[in-house]
């Protein structure tokens, strides 16, 4: 099939699996995807600055039913989405603006993706080290033969998640409390600052930003899993949004 605003022809039945893959994964963890899809647009041949809108544009269909679904079932922080969004909307224009730059250069397909492969590396790198410290204290608790006291995940976070309570503990005016994500109180510049970064590189790199925002909601704010989950997802859908009307206008 031709695709004459990109330049490119590729298989439907290729994008349909692509689609298929990435809806799976973003509804299970709560990101939009765009570590999948966008590798696998450019690896057909379509331009970094098509991939990077063309995912945007995707994404935001997906996580509507996504967000959906993990809103029925009571894993949505409205309060903090709608707050997120203040942040993320610039965000998403920088870096929508940067790729317009690069595209005048002559440079964004290797700047893109060279970014992109350095980002995931890091995320996949604090992620893997998380887990192994959380299997060794685990470890060490069951072997100690102390039973597991009841409360919040919070409880129990390794010594590299702990960085959530200092964060909570920072009084920076104006705070605000987060009864559905079981935060009492938290500066709002936290929030807003994980909000500009998960813009920045949407508009940039394309899709949701989840692998961005998703572990900082729940290692920085100390948002529980199944609720960061589910706030990622409705908050990409303004942030899509935004990014693909930008982006399409461009």
């Amino acid at each position: 099939m031709n695709f004459p605003i990109s330049g490119t022809h590729l298989n439907p039945l290729y994008l349909m699996a692509i689609g298929f893959i990435v809806g799976v994964l973003g509804g299970f963890f709560g990101v939009g995807g765009s570590f999948l899809a966008g590798p696998a647009l450019f690896g057909l041949g379509v331009p970094m600055n098509y991939v990077v809108g063309t995912d945007l544009a995707h994404i935001v269909g997906k996580s509507v039913v996504a967000a959906r679904k993990h809103y029925a079932l009571g894993h949505v922080d409205i309060k903090l989405g709608g707050l997120m969004m203040i942040g993320t909307i610039p965000g998403v224009e920088i870096g929508a603006q940067g790729i317009e730059q690069l595209k005048r250069l002559g440079g964004v397909d290797v700047v893109v993706g060279v970014v992109f492969i350095v980002v995931l590396l890091a995320v996949a790198g604090f992620m893997a080290w998380e887990g192994w410290n959380t299997i060794h204290a685990k470890g060490r608790k069951s072997k100690s033969n102390n039973q597991d006291a009841p409360g919040s995940i919070l409880q129990e976070r390794t010594a590299f998640s702990q960085i959530s309570r200092r964060i909570q503990k920072i009084g920076l005016r104006p705070c605000i409390s987060l009864p559905k994500s079981g935060i009492s109180q938290v500066s709002l510049w936290a929030i807003l600052g994980i909000s500009f970064v998960g813009g920045l590189f949407s508009g940039f790199l394309g899709g949701g930003a989840g692998y961005i925002r998703l572990p900082s909601l729940i290692y920085v704010l100390g948002v529980p899993t199944h609720v960061a989950v589910g706030t990622d997802l409705f908050e990409i859908i303004v942030s899509a949004g935004y990014g693909t009307v930008t982006h399409a206008l461009k």
